[in-house]
């Protein structure tokens, strides 16, 4: 490759890595500035006063969106069911997709395949069935709600379970001639070897249940139960939801904690994207 071709390439990187992150910058400036400060006839990045133009950046905006909005106890919820939810399916789905890959049962491979069938059903059709369920167990408009009928994913199954096949069988029947119990090879061989996969896992579960507006909507009624994007969408109705630095605030708030844990997890999420088996 030519050196004006890679130069090319890179320029063409970052203007595509600035129409990115210009969004994002606008709405974290917008969640800092007075409401008059937010339309002038210059676009202004920076909060700043329109008619002095000296710095003018403000925290009313989130005490609002924190106190009276009622965001700052619905980011508490979104965080714990968040805490319990998502390590709990990743146990749950590693666990079930082990079983698939490595123990012969009967009928493992039909129901494997049964349960593959069932994603092509669409997700919005098995709202009223879960929510029959949910009910039933008396769970609907309680925490227990918000969690339990999402502790498994037979898309995450898949994805382990395609991982699992690709270790080598000779590390399990090793560890089974030296006396290892499938329990000891789950979680000493399979789990360390799988980092790559279980990061992409447990980041897209974080970020489908962080994110997930319908399910909290129909299951929940108490306010003191709402999540994150729920307690957002019922900030955009309210009378004040017209008012952009409110919504940017409460944007800024749902956005950074998905932000920070992609940061932390940039690495293990790229390695999993291009796995093709073990590293020799």
């Amino acid at each position: 490759m030519t050196t004006g071709r890679k130069v090319s390439i890179y320029v063409a990187l970052v203007l595509l890595a600035a129409v990115s992150v210009v969004p994002f910058l606008w709405m974290l400036a917008t969640s800092f500035k007075h409401g008059p400060d937010i339309y002038t006839k210059v676009p202004n990045l920076l909060p700043v006063d329109r008619k002095t133009g000296e710095w003018a950046a403000t925290l009313e905006n989130y005490d609002y969106v924190l106190g009276v909005g009622g965001l700052g106890s619905a980011f508490v919820t979104s965080v714990w069911v968040c805490a319990i939810l998502v390590p709990a399916k990743l146990l749950i789905d590693a666990l079930a997709a082990y079983a698939f890959a490595r123990i012969p049962f009967p009928g493992r491979d039909k129901l494997f395949v049964i349960m593959l069938a069932g994603m092509m059903v669409p997700t919005i059709t098995l709202l009223v069935p879960r929510i029959h369920v949910t009910q039933a167990l008396g769970m609907f408009d309680s925490g227990w709600g918000l969690i339990i009928p999402n502790v498994a994913s037979v898309l995450d199954i898949f994805l382990l379970r395609q991982f699992f096949l690709s270790i080598p069988g000779e590390l399990e029947e090793a560890a089974l001639i030296d006396g290892a119990g499938r329990m000891q090879i789950f979680w000493r061989i399979v789990l360390p070897l799988s980092k790559p996969v279980l990061a992409v896992v447990t980041i897209t579960s974080f970020l489908f249940h962080w994110n997930d507006l319908v399910w909290p909507l129909v299951v929940t009624n108490d306010p003191e139960l709402y999540t994150l994007p729920l307690a957002l969408q019922q900030l955009v109705a309210s009378p004040d939801g017209g008012r952009a630095y409110y919504i940017m605030a409460g944007a800024t708030l749902a956005v950074l904690p998905v932000i920070v844990v992609l940061l932390i997890f940039q690495r293990r999420i790229l390695q999993g994207i291009a796995f093709t088996g073990l590293k020799g």
